[in-house]
């Protein structure tokens, strides 16, 4: 079987696993934010954290528990890897230096998963599994609840209130994650992902840089529970730094595929939740429409680009395997760095760096548009719906009347939070980009000069700003400078969104819905999906393109 068929059936065999899964996740989703009935173990939560969960809350007090929760996980993480040193099952490993350790907390709080250490040589066991791992499914529900308050933002009428955020928070993790990972992390035991709690120990024997043989230290850990949620959550920190390349976190082909699976499950499926939850499912169908044909379009590019490399060594190897696990090959390589940089999850199995200038720019171009196809748990659909206000604002201006979405109009005070929310990213890529570049110190850090030494630091800070977490692996970001402006960029680029989502959600909530007309858009036709497909291309493709122009696009254009 030629490479390139093998790339084709594992995708096709991935759509078919997403649309399986598609209905009944998405119904019961729907159903767990929807129900007014708690589970005992929810209640003794509840009752532990003093949180009554039957009290609405209007958006500046749901806004309030998501900072505050997000805050104390912040601080939570930040002194547990200061006292590593202490700790039991800490490995013999010391507590992590300041900048570093600020820079772990922000990163796993945001969503983010950004690691500028090597995971096997920092962290513990008990760093990884009550510190990093339970940030993984806690920051995961945070999305899911402000992805389901901006619903509820589109599906009530007369009223401010969005739900109750410790209910939502508690019900994402009992009642969606904790399941599925249960069952995901047997699958992954069962394709020979390790699970233990074993110390430090030799592994084999190796030929060193003087050709002679020697052994390399490794570590045990509770590897297939956390890289499940790693996925799942669309959270992306690695247990090693190879991460999702180390055979120990991704054994084999199938493992890799199900690893893939897990990425896009909850973002896919939430766009039927949606359309349950806002009384029609057609409009759930227009959203998944408009992110899984930017998701098909961008593998299939990755694909070409990555198969189609020119040269000897790109004909001997079947194309660009640098960087690529031969595990995997091209195919399950670029299908895999799609899906991650198209969500906020930034696991890699391949190294990006050493992708192609077009594969590499394709990168960089999923993140930037937002991570909206389908985009992190939550993150993606509320982006996404961000994105179906603005285009619906710009067709009500093409013909001249007041836009309207779901019923909703969408005014001067809808418009400036969503034009506020895609400016905040932009904003934060751009802006430290270009104060990296300029300086001396930060620009020491590359390992390439040129377009594609530019394009490391580009990345670097779009990964981050974008709640992304993968990196470009040319670049050393263990540095003062990096762990400190890359942290304030994951938490900026993180929670300041969520304050317009949230303000539009209640904005939306207190109006009382608009009859359909004859000139009503339809939103839920494949009209309006082709236009909210070329209005995310058209603010990404503005926004970025000169930045590109000067990295990615640069340097394929040379190769």
């Amino acid at each position: 079987m030629s490479p390139v068929l093998a790339g084709v059936l594992q995708l096709l065999a991935l759509t078919v696993a997403l649309g399986l899964s598609y209905r009944p996740l998405g119904d019961h989703m729907a159903r767990v934010y929807s129900s007014d009935k708690h589970l005992r173990v929810e209640k003794w939560i509840y009752k532990g954290i003093g949180a009554d969960p039957s009290v609405e809350m209007r958006w500046p007090a749901y806004l309030r528990g998501v900072l505050a929760f997000s805050a104390v996980g912040v601080l939570f993480l930040y002194l547990l890897q200061r006292v590593q040193g202490a700790l039991p099952g800490s490995l013999g490993f010391v507590s992590i230096d300041p900048d570093q350790a600020f820079n772990t907390a922000a990163s796993f709080v945001a969503n983010t998963n950004w690691q500028s250490y090597y995971g096997e040589q920092a962290m513990g066991h008990v760093v990884q599994t009550g510190g990093l791992a339970v940030q993984n499914f806690v920051s995961a529900a945070v999305g899911i609840a402000v992805a389901v308050a901006l619903v509820r933002g589109f599906a009530r009428s007369r009223t401010g209130e969005l739900g109750n955020f410790w209910a939502d928070l508690v019900r994402g993790v009992v009642r969606v994650l904790l399941p599925i990972s249960v069952v995901g992390a047997l699958v992954l035991v069962a394709c020979g992902a390790i699970q233990n709690f074993a110390g430090i120990h030799e592994v084999g024997q190796f030929l060193n840089e003087h050709g002679m043989g020697g052994s390399q230290q490794w570590n045990g850990g509770a590897v297939a529970s956390q890289e499940v949620i790693k996925e799942l959550g669309t959270n992306g920190g690695g247990y090693f730094n190879a991460n999702s390349a180390h055979p120990f976190e991704n054994p084999d082909p199938l493992s890799n595929l199900f690893e893939i699976y897990l990425i896009l499950l909850i973002p896919f499926a939430l766009t039927r939740t949606f359309g349950r939850m806002v009384g029609s499912l057609r409009q759930g169908y227009a959203i998944l429409g408009t992110m899984a044909a930017i998701w098909l379009v961008f593998t299939g590019l990755m694909m070409w680009t990555e198969f189609a490399g020119r040269g000897p060594a790109f004909e001997l190897a079947g194309g660009a395997m640098e960087g690529k696990e031969t595990r995997f090959g091209i195919g399950a390589s670029a299908i895999f760095s799609v899906a991650t940089t198209l969500t906020s999850t930034g696991a890699v199995n391949s190294f990006h760096s050493s992708y192609t200038g077009f594969g590499g720019g394709i990168t960089m171009l999923g993140m930037q548009l937002g991570e909206i196809a389908p985009g992190g748990v939550g993150s993606g659909l509320y982006g996404m719906l961000i994105m179906a206000i603005i285009a619906v604002f710009i067709a009500g201006l093409m013909v001249g009347r007041t836009p309207e979405y779901l019923g909703k109009k969408i005014g001067t005070r809808q418009i400036k939070f969503a034009a506020c929310y895609i400016l905040v990213t932009p904003a934060l890529v751009l802006g430290f980009t270009a104060v990296a570049m300029a300086l001396d110190t930060p620009s020491h850090s590359m390992t390439n000069s040129g377009a594609h030494g530019f394009s490391e630091i580009l990345y670097a800070y779009t990964s981050g700003a974008n709640n992304n977490g993968s990196a470009f692996a040319g670049l050393n970001a263990d540095t003062q400078w990096f762990n400190s402006t890359i942290g304030i960029a994951m938490l900026l680029g993180r929670f300041l969104p969520m304050v317009f989502v949230l303000a539009l959600a209640g904005s939306l909530a207190e109006q009382t819905p608009v009859p359909e007309t004859a000139g009503t858009l339809r939103t839920e036709k494949p009209l309006f999906t082709g236009l909210l497909v070329g209005t995310i291309l058209i603010i990404a493709g503005l926004t970025y393109f000169p930045a590109l122009a000067l990295g990615p696009l640069a340097e394929g254009l040379a190769a």
